[in-house]
């Protein structure tokens, strides 16, 4: 593939509801473009960008992939992000890494959560967009109605350009707005000029009004045109859009059917026409050197510099790092400085990918996308640059993933390969991390829900060739008393020679603190103790906190205070006293009306107003106590509740089918509370099963 300049670039990441037709226009693309001489589909999992062997078994995205196709003397890198909400890290990388978006929407199913939340993605990396509506060739498509709810949803931004010809209720053509005319499809997407049909005049006039509002609100000089009557000429009205888009006050609506080729090579027009090139956008970072701001603004004359947006490591291919140069020019033989990782490294080779293909390249300029092979140290998110003008990006936020659960090797003596195997995967995902909870000697593996946990333990066994199994993880109770006890121990042993001898007589209260384990006291009278024996009664009292005489769990929030004892002069040892003072605080702990604490957690969870009852109600089910609610002003509201944390397991999927995928919720860990007296029988009882 040739090198392009900046102004020849398009960064364009397609979004929307999973299964709303993205990979398919991909597809239509690709070959419109010349990349492929046929046109794949999903179902028989040959397309350009569903590569992995767990999209074609799964038949949707998992992962962004890069497909930039050449449409006159422009390249669009396209990133068809997955649409699927466990894979929203994916879909937040591309959106960090993209100049503009097409939000792709279904003609058969309209506008969708998965709509909703693409736009909210634009906002958050404030990239002007466009929509095309799939699928215009189904009976039941209505873009009339998708237009209507765009509209209703999004405001006054939403202009269609482009909008079906219907005859005998087939998709024969489409009329372009901008300038006012009819087209019919031919073959392979080619089309000619039609007349309008009359039943469709007063659309237009109501869309081009729309449009026409749009653009007068750009200047004084056009609002007085239009408000005097006068008509804009196409040049204007394109030129207006072009302005109007890149802000983001306009977002034009097209359709077509990938399928067919249909409205695939208007949309690749409408992309080089009205979305900006990179240098029309702004990129800052800062010299790490002087500490000041280096406004990169994708400027090939200044320094270079690139961010690795993603990463993709595979046994088979090796590691690529995909980079979006922000500065400069990157050639294949640069040396590069990784300010992330201090390291300085040779390229070696440069590369685009067309789908799972590297094709080699000499060079990158800014604002381009591409790869460099085997950057051994480097992260997503690590910015690259010279050691001369050391520059540093903000990292990408993806989100923060909430559902999780214990995993463990299948086979004995994996354990190790399992650990390699996540680590290399977590180089790929920043939505999956793994967790080590020593204290209930598990494993937790952690992901945006329970179908990206599966696919994770999918991509083991298909690539690394490993097995894992998951299961529900234990929770992390505590054990402290509610009332006081008095105890002695005495530990005697004669073996002949010195034997041992230590005697304690101690109080067991509740401190009052459950942040701490333990307070120690002592208040011996006479030398009943001696002294030098306090530090080993004390540590008696830390070992066996460690593992609480109920049901084995962690001991918090006991004050234990020695007041009396005896010692044999030759016999007393700290041993024997330590083991006296475990003895007696087992015993003390049993009489003091322990009790089992969980582990509770602050949780907030966003839904659409209508949904509110619906979660509410699930809450109380789970033991959760609604502390309140609040708008977001977006039409959802939060709500605040405390849950037990064993009680949030398989949370992420309830809400979704409650909420149709709308509701998002996080928690994090608030304090620890007695648990009620069935929920400590069974987990008394569990514990002691697996002893």
């Amino acid at each position: 593939m040739k090198v392009y300049t900046t102004d020849r670039i398009r960064n364009v990441v397609l979004l929307g509801h999973g299964g709303s037709g993205k990979t398919s226009l991909v597809e239509a693309m690709a070959y419109l473009g010349g990349i492929t001489s046929r046109l794949g589909n999903v179902t028989d999992g040959n397309t350009i960008s569903d590569f992995d062997k767990e999209e074609i078994k799964r038949k949707f995205s998992i992962s962004t992939s890069l497909v930039p196709i050449a449409w006159g003397d422009v390249k669009v890198n396209i990133l068809d992000a997955p649409g699927y909400f466990d894979f929203v890290g994916e879909a937040e990388e591309a959106a960090a890494a993209a100049d503009a978006a097409v939000i792709v929407v279904n003609g058969k199913n309209g506008v969708e959560v998965g709509t909703l939340k693409a736009w909210a993605l634009c906002e958050k990396y404030s990239l002007p967009r466009m929509i095309f509506i799939t699928n215009m060739d189904f009976d039941n498509a209505s873009f009339r109605k998708i237009t209507e709810d765009l509209t209703e949803q999004f405001g006054k931004k939403i202009a269609p350009i482009h909008f079906p010809i219907r005859e005998n209720e087939k998709f024969t053509g489409y009329v372009n707005v901008v300038k006012k005319a009819g087209r019919k499809w031919l073959e392979k997407g080619q089309k000619e000029e039609c007349p309008i049909p009359e039943y469709l005049d007063e659309y237009l006039e109501k869309y081009r009004e729309t449009l026409l509002e749009a653009v007068a609100e750009t200047s004084e000089e056009f609002m007085d045109r239009y408000f005097a009557g006068e008509e804009f000429s196409v040049h204007e009205i394109m030129m207006a859009l072009t302005q109007n888009v890149s802000s983001g006050d306009i977002v034009p609506v097209a359709m077509g059917s990938p399928v067919q080729l249909r409205g695939v090579a208007n949309l690749l027009d409408d992309i080089v026409q009205y979305f900006p090139s990179p240098d029309k956008r702004s990129v800052a970072g800062i010299n790490t050197k002087t500490n000041e701001i280096f406004e990169a603004n994708y400027d090939f004359a200044k320094a270079k510099s690139a961010q690795v947006f993603k990463t993709i490591v595979d046994p088979f291919i090796g590691k690529y790092s995909m980079i979006k140069v922000k500065s400069g020019v990157i050639k294949s033989d640069d040396v590069i400085f990784n300010i992330d990782k201090d390291a300085e490294q040779k390229l070696n080779k440069l590369y685009v990918f067309e789908g799972s293909k590297p094709i080699e390249i000499p060079e990158l300029h800014a604002g381009d996308i591409g790869a460099i092979a085997k950057l051994d140290k480097a992260r997503t998110g690590d910015t690259l640059s010279t050691k001369a003008t050391p520059i540093r990006y903000g990292k990408i936020e993806v989100s923060i993933p909430y559902t999780y659960k214990r995993y463990r090797a299948k086979n004995k003596g994996d354990e190790d390969k399992v650990a390699q195997a996540l680590q290399k995967i977590s180089h790929e995902d920043l939505t999956m991390k793994v967790v080590n909870d020593s204290e209930n000697r598990q494993t937790l593996l952690y992901g945006m829900g329970d179908q990206h946990l599966e696919m994770i333990q999918s991509e083991l066994l298909t690539k690394y060739k490993i097995e894992i199994e998951l299961e529900r993880p234990k929770v992390a109770f505590r054990e402290t008393i509610r009332k006081s006890a008095d105890v002695e121990a005495k530990y005697k042993k004669q073996s002949g020679g010195h034997g041992q001898y230590g005697h304690v007589k101690m109080r067991f209260e509740p401190l009052g603190d459950l942040e701490t384990p333990y307070a120690f006291e002592q208040e011996v009278v006479g030398g009943a103790v001696p002294k030098n024996y306090f530090p080993a009664v004390e540590k008696g009292v830390q070992e066996a906190v460690l593992k609480g005489p109920l049901a084995g769990y962690p001991v918090v929030g006991v004050k234990a205070i020695l007041y009396d004892g005896s010692y044999h002069p030759v016999d007393s040892s700290e041993m024997a006293f330590k083991t006296a003072s475990i003895q007696a605080f087992k015993k003390g702990f049993l009489e003091a009306s322990p009790v089992l604490l969980e582990p509770i957690a602050s949780l907030k969870v966003t839904v659409p107003d209508k949904f509110t009852g619906d979660v509410m109600g699930d809450l109380n089910k789970r033991r959760g106590r609604v502390l309140g609610m609040n708008p977001d002003h977006k039409g959802n509201q939060i709500v605040e509740a405390d849950i037990p944390m064993m009680e949030l397991y398989g949370y992420c999927t309830t809400l979704r089918s409650m909420t149709g995928g709308s509701g998002d919720f996080a928690y994090e860990f608030a304090r620890y509370e007695q648990a009620p007296k069935d929920i400590m029988d069974k987990e008394i009882a569990a514990r002691a099963g697996e002893e």
